[in-house]
């Protein structure tokens, strides 16, 4: 039994005439003929009466109506659900993403990505910059949001998504907190709250740093913009921060903007040869950044 036999026998269980369920089938009457007799041969039962009058369903025949019409709309999502998966429509995508996308940056691509795909299941999971290209280039994430430059020879391709600038973050108190834009070499002397190394920032800053003149004095490293800034406040250094996360400063910082701009940006990582689903997030991603 194959669903080509389903097929006829449900055409003609619904027309009860050999002529028009053939019409319906678009194929001549003799195939469907010998069709309908060759299941009815593999099941052991007839399935249909005929007589001159015409064509009437059996007691198993009418039986046989209802599975067969479950089988073929089985069928017909099974090869839906195929089309779907191989266009990108369904499946599970994996997304790493560093904590600083949480706010503003994330949600800006996954809400037009869901409804533009909404069969989509939707796997995210928080890491560092470097452990999301790994796991990328170890095909356990299908895409990632991650800060650029990753120091990784990992081989996975990035796109840019969002640029910004680093911005110097100072105790209200500090004399230099009143200046509208400052050296970053005027900040030698302070004692810096830097990000830990697992963030592409570290290395960003200590290289920023060095290129001023001097080597930061680390009073303490943070993972988090939020827990850097109420570092700062409570007086304990000076940090350099993306410009986008200055929102969260509290009363008792201030944003001073440095004379020499610092340039960061955030990407998008994902594999050299993507996934369907990897290349429609991608793709989401880069509009939803331009608008």
């Amino acid at each position: 039994m194959d669903l080509r036999q389903l097929r006829y026998f449900s055409a003609l269980a619904e027309t009860l005439n050999f002529h028009r369920a053939a019409e319906r089938l678009h194929i001549s009457q003799p195939p469907l003929t010998v069709a309908i007799r060759k299941l009815e041969d593999e099941l052991g039962v007839a399935l249909f009466e005929r007589d001159p009058r015409g064509v009437r369903l059996t007691t198993a025949g009418l039986a046989a109506v209802a599975p067969a019409r479950e089988a073929l709309a089985a069928a017909e999502k099974v090869r839906e659900s195929v089309r779907q998966g191989a266009a990108g429509l369904r499946g599970r995508l994996s997304i790493g993403f560093i904590g600083s996308a949480i706010g503003e940056l994330l949600p800006r691509i996954v809400s037009p990505f869901r409804q533009a795909y909404p069969e989509v299941e939707l796997a995210l999971e928080e890491m560092n910059s470097v452990e999301i290209v790994r796991a990328i280039a170890a095909r356990r994430l299908d895409v990632g949001l991650v800060r650029l430059p990753v120091m990784d020879s990992a081989p996975v391709a990035f796109d840019v998504i969002e640029t910004d600038e680093l911005v110097a973050v100072l105790p209200a108190s500090d004399v230099l907190a009143r200046r509208k834009t400052l050296d970053l070499g005027a900040l030698a002397d302070r004692s810096f709250i830097i990000y830990s190394p697992v963030s592409v920032l570290h290395a960003t800053i200590r290289l920023a740093c060095h290129r001023a003149g001097f080597t930061p004095r680390v009073a303490q490293e943070a993972v988090q913009v939020q827990t850097i800034l109420s570092l700062v406040e409570a007086g304990l250094g000076v940090a350099l921060i993306p410009g986008r996360s200055a929102r969260f400063a509290g009363e008792g910082v201030r944003i001073v903007t440095l004379a020499e701009p610092l340039p960061i940006a955030m990407g998008i990582a994902r594999a050299n040869e993507p996934s369907v689903l990897a290349q429609n997030f991608v793709r989401t991603a880069l509009a939803g950044c331009q608008d």
